[in-house]
């Protein structure tokens, strides 16, 4: 130990007894102080980002090299030469090496002077400083209106979060790289979810090492990007870094104590339940599940990053490689549900991103990657019954659905700009997410004790490809600054789901024939006569008859304009026409405003149309399950929507939600503070839900259907508000203060049940799993402080109250004495809370820093609930988590 402080000392006084403080400005080449720009000293994680007043302060080696960096300029390498003052100007690119802010198509857009309300989260400073190994966990504590839960107990929703802006649904909100759509994932949202009945993006897809930053566009931009955009829009901007190696090892893992009722515990045939609400040598699939311990849910997370020159004139070839392994969580639960928890992952990324000039004014790009994972979560516990065959598990069983994640991407174009200033870009972009569905410690009852335990349950994929035109040119001359833009996108999609084996979804007679003529053939019994259900417990699989492959086409024209028409007043409008192979065209409109009240304050303002086409899966999705109500057991139907089943229940064809939106805010910079304070209103009429299950005797084995349609109109309105402060303290110190806010209100102003019972279509719980998903508010508190070796962040994060419905709202409501006492004793109501998280940086050299912290330092829970929740467990799937803290370590490299 001894030998280590000296190696520390050593370390310190080596790097750091000839720093010196270094400030200045960064302004751009009119002379208007540059926010945002990045201020590295050269091959080292040393590194600030300028204020509102283009100002920085940094403390580094009179021989040091200051590295200038900023989206849309030219990079500049300045060395310190023993100065103590360094004012640089930033100018222009050449060529378009810049990539346009989400929002404007203006290349003289910052996001203080935006018409709109947008964040810029830098990545690859906030990976360095906190614990969060996903991009949804990033992003559920750096942006405002962020939302994302992690769910158990929902079959593929374990393996993908569902994610979303302003409590809108997943699919409402448009995720681009590099100004380029991204494809979304083939799952389709199912059961007590967030998100139920949408589709999305997999954020957690996309590495965040490979990120330098991402962009937030807080607003309603169908007319400027297409479908998907009600909400808003998240562009993730890849690295271009080049001759340097950074990376990072975490390690990480989950505090299993949780803060229950221990009264509700007891002995029983799968171990004996501690006074901390696990199990002692329990069992799972007939084997050991694990024994009780006081940390679960291990990560390892292992990151590398590292960029060359191509060329002279500023071309990069960037790559990214980040391999991460999570272990489940196991949480309290109740009998019938034995493994409630986070599901395990087994990931590896690799992503590109590359960009070669041809000529001054021209250059050719190309970025994309694989994502591949390997996930294990817990399905419901098959305690007894016709569903348990005692000879394979004496004890009964928890099936465990696992997948084999597959999201492949390449983008390819080429930019240049012609001698009259037009700015050109083609490119075509192609993506594929396919998800594989393996069930494991299982059993098909109907083949009884010749059951296989494992099966292959086939799974369903989205593949898109677009071809994009854009044209864009910003006049100096006219007006105070005039930009416009044109394009057109052409987009093909096809969804497919395809078969597993037979023993995944086939039902067999008591000689193991797959049962084929159900009038002549008889499926297996039990010993108390009652029929063996077939298919493989926890996931049923897909069977020839639920095969999909549909494909549809869409063409885009667009046009949008920016006015400055004076210096302190800008006006922006856009348009676009879309026009879908399968339901039609849709035209969209939008216009905004900012007017410059003076030197530090803006006031903007925003009203547009908007649309969502409902995704292929939406159309075509259908499959047989088993649901759990209460902990019992019910065979389910969910129909495609263009069957003649769903028709007969008097349910349409899907067609767009239609959305309109309003915002209006402010942002203000005094010296060192900032403040931006937008509300908004989003109106969506003809939201695709899925529905409840309607009781359907006449379809051969289930017991009921549902259906995706459009079912529901909503209101939703809110504030955002940021509010930052930063100043020095001393000459090698620096505080900083950062205050987020999000207020959602969201209603349901609408059920389009048609001729169908409220209740059943879309009643009191269907109601609240959406509204869940608009949470009244989330509130932020972040402190930093930073000084030449050591840096430290506590952040206090207030999750607002969340009501939701359990299974006891299924129930007759003769039982409780009217519908009312039901729906009140049916509510689980989880209190508001506050998380804290903690974390200190320690640069151990200059190529060096070792962060160590936690989320959730105080091990805060949910509010217990009883054994009628979603997911069998004592909580829901709530914005908080139900994971307890999480302690890590990580190490970040620089070379």
């Amino acid at each position: 130990m001894k030998h280590f402080f000296i190696l520390m000392l050593s370390l310190f006084s080596m790097n750091f007894c000839l720093a010196q403080a270094v400030t200045g400005t960064v302004t751009d080449s009119s002379g208007e102080p540059m926010v945002g720009v990045n201020v590295i000293e050269k091959n080292t994680t040393n590194g600030v980002v300028t204020d509102m007043d283009g100002r920085y302060r940094i403390s580094v080696p009179g021989t040091a090299v200051l590295v200038f960096s900023y989206v849309g300029s030219n990079s500049q390498e300045v060395p310190v030469n023993d100065r103590t003052t360094i004012d640089i100007t930033l100018g222009e690119s050449v060529g378009l090496e810049e990539i346009v802010l989400v929002g404007s198509r203006s290349p003289k857009r910052t996001a203080m002077d935006t018409a709109v309300a947008i964040d810029v989260i830098d990545v690859s400073e906030v990976t360095t400083q906190v614990g969060k190994v996903e991009i949804n966990e990033l992003l559920q504590y750096a942006a405002p209106s962020f939302n994302a839960n992690k769910q158990s107990g929902s079959d593929g929703s374990d393996h993908i979060d569902p994610a979303s802006l302003r409590g809108m649904g997943p699919d409402q909100t448009l995720v681009l790289i590099n100004g380029k759509r991204r494809h979304q994932s083939s799952l389709v949202n199912l059961f007590g979810t967030r998100g139920r009945g949408n589709t999305g993006t997999d954020l957690n897809a996309i590495p965040a090492s490979a990120i330098k930053r991402i962009e937030i566009l807080r607003d309603g931009a169908s007319a400027q990007y297409g479908s998907d955009a009600i909400a808003g829009v998240i562009n993730i901007v890849l690295k271009d870094n080049v001759n340097e190696v950074t990376g990072s090892v975490n390690y990480g893992f989950y505090n299993t104590n949780a803060d229950v009722n221990t009264s509700a515990f007891r002995e029983d045939d799968y171990g004996v339940w501690n006074t901390k609400g696990f199990r002692l040598d329990t069992k799972k699939d007939g084997n050991a599940i694990g024994k009780d311990k006081s940390f679960d849910g291990g990560s390892v997370k292992v990151t590398a990053n590292y960029g060359v020159k191509v060329g002279e004139k500023g071309g990069f070839a960037n790559f990214t490689t980040e391999y991460l392994s999570k272990n489940h969580t196991l949480r309290p639960t109740f009998d019938f549900r034995k493994g409630f928890g986070e599901s395990a992952i087994d990931g590896f990324n690799f992503f590109g991103n590359f960009a070669i000039p041809v000529s001054d004014k021209t250059e050719i790009y190309a970025f994309g990657g694989r994502n591949y994972r390997d996930t294990d979560a817990y399905a419901f516990t098959r305690n007894d019954g016709e569903r348990v065959v005692e000879s394979i598990y004496p004890n009964g069983f928890t099936p465990r659905i696992t997948s084999i994640i597959t999201d492949n991407s390449v983008v390819a174009g080429v930019r240049t700009e012609t001698n009259a200033g037009w700015k050109i870009d083609i490119s075509n972009s192609y993506g594929m997410n396919n998800f594989h569905y393996y069930i494991k410690g299982t059993l098909n009852a109907s083949l009884e004790e010749a059951s296989p335990t494992d099966f292959d349950g086939g799974g369903h994929s989205l593949s898109q490809n677009i071809i994009n035109f854009d044209f864009s040119k910003y006049y100096d001359n006219v007006l105070s600054g005039m930009n416009l833009a044109f394009g057109a996108e052409y987009r093909t999609e096809n969804f497919i789901i395809f078969a597993g084996e037979a023993g995944t979804y086939g039902t067999f007679t008591e000689d193991g024939i797959l049962i084929t003529d159900p009038a002549n053939q008889t499926q297996a019994e039990d010993d108390d006569g009652n029929p063996r259900p077939g298919g493989s417990q926890g996931f049923p699989g897909y069977a020839p008859a639920n095969e999909v492959n549909r494909s549809r086409s869409n063409i885009g024209l667009y046009a949008d304009a920016e006015f400055d028409l004076t210096e302190k007043f800008l006006l922006s409008a856009a348009a676009r026409f879309e026009n879908f192979s399968d339901f039609g065209g849709t035209f969209n409109g939008k216009l905004a405003a900012r007017l410059k009240v003076s030197d530090h304050i803006n006031i903007r303002g925003s009203v547009s149309s908007g649309f969502r086409a409902p995704s292929l899966a939406q159309i075509y999705y259908n499959l047989r399950f088993t649901n759990f109500i209460g902990g019992v057991a019910s065979d389910q139907l969910l129909s495609p929507n263009n069957s003649p089943v769903t028709a007969s229940f008097g349910i349409g064809p899907l067609t767009e939600e239609k959305a309109f939106n309003a915002a209006l805010g402010f942002t203000a910079s005094f010296g060192e503070f900032s403040a931006t304070v937008d509300g908004y209103y989003i109106n969506v009429k003809d939201r695709i839900v899925l529905t409840g299950t309607f009781a359907s005797t006449e379809i051969p084995g289930v017991d009921s259907a549902q259906f995706f349609t459009n079912g529901a109109d909503t209101k939703t309105t809110g504030l955002d508000v940021i509010l930052s402060w930063k100043t020095d303290v001393g000459t090698e110190s620096s505080f900083g203060a950062t205050f987020l806010g999000n207020f959602n209100d969201m209603k349901i102003d609408k059920i389009l049940n048609g001729n169908l019972d409220e209740q059943t279509f879309f009643g009191e719980r269907d109601k609240a799993f959406l509204l869940a998903s608009a949470p009244d508010s989330k509130l932020s508190l972040s402190l930093t402080y930073n000084k030449r070796w050591f840096d430290a962040a506590l952040t206090l994060t207030r999750f607002s109250e969340v009501n939701l419905l359990d299974w006891q709202a299924e129930e007759d409501s003769a039982d409780y004495g009217g519908f009312d006492a039901k729906i009140l004793a049916a509510t689980d109501a989880y209190g508001a809370k506050m998380v804290t998280d903690l974390n200190l940086g320690f640069n151990l050299s200059r190529n060096l820093k070792l962060n160590l912290g936690s989320n959730n330092l105080f091990n805060i829970y949910p509010d217990q609930q009883d054994d009628w929740t979603e997911g069998g467990g004592y909580w829901d799937a709530v914005q908080m988590g139900f994971g307890g803290a999480y302690y890590y370590a990580k190490m970040n490299y620089r070379f």
